[in-house]
């Protein structure tokens, strides 16, 4: 079982990484659902700590979908962390047409910036309005190595049977199903168990009492790790 933790600053990043997690997603604009961090943050991180990142491509909260502006950024964004050359240094991308399906065009111009980096296709995948139809279409691209996703709800624990499909349709596939929002502590054992999830990523669920803007607390992740490791 893998854990992904969402870390924002490079104190984070640091305790995430010395409290067992096994992979970062690196972000900032966390209210916002998360933005492109600085390439500052980023150099830092990958210097910091050994287990992998992925870093957020994503220039704005409006929406997912982008005009050829926003995917000129974005392509210097991915060059910018493809050329600090950081072994286990991955991004995390998603593109959506406005009727609600993967804007292929968009999304191949990304994955040709980003060349042989690790990606993740986030929580875009919940605004889709065929998630087992945009999970084939990405399954058609080997550097998609993992679907973050709710199941189309803004709680995981809300949408089982779905996730439960999701995982169904990856057996046989590379793309695997990171299961993310809503996971908490008290949850997780009976979710994993129930939805056959391998890869599970915590925002708040590891994070005081305010939530996503309060602070990580090293103790919730070594918690929830050791439980994911009796569960194997």
């Amino acid at each position: 079982m893998l854990l992904e933790v969402i870390g924002t600053t490079l104190s984070e990043v640091k305790t995430i990484a010395a409290n067992g997690a096994d992979r970062i997603e690196l972000i900032t604009g966390i209210a916002e659902g998360g933005l492109t961090p600085s390439i500052g943050l980023i150099e830092e991180a990958a210097h910091a700590v050994s287990i992998p990142i992925q870093v957020m491509v994503r220039p704005h909260s409006r929406s997912f979908c982008y005009d050829a502006d926003d995917l000129r950024v974005m392509e210097k964004d991915i060059a910018a962390i493809r050329k600090l050359g950081h072994i286990g240094v991955g991004v995390v991308i998603g593109t959506l047409t406005a009727d609600g399906n993967i804007d292929i065009y968009a999304l191949e111009r990304l994955l040709d910036a980003a060349g042989d980096m690790d990606v993740t296709f986030h929580r875009a995948f919940d605004k889709v309005m065929d998630q087992e139809a945009a999970y084939e279409q990405l399954s058609q691209y080997p550097l998609i190595h993992r679907i973050l996703t709710s199941g189309g709800q803004a709680n995981v624990l809300h949408a089982v049977p779905r996730m439960k499909r999701l995982v169904d349709l990856s057996r046989d596939s590379h793309i695997q199903i990171l299961a993310g929002s809503g996971l908490n502590m008290e949850s997780i054992e009976g979710f994993v168990k129930e939805t056959g999830v391998q890869q599970v990523h915590f925002g708040s669920g590891v994070r005081g009492a305010k939530g996503s803007l309060d602070e990580i607390y090293g103790e919730k992740i070594q918690i929830i790790k050791r439980c994911l490791t009796d569960i194997q």
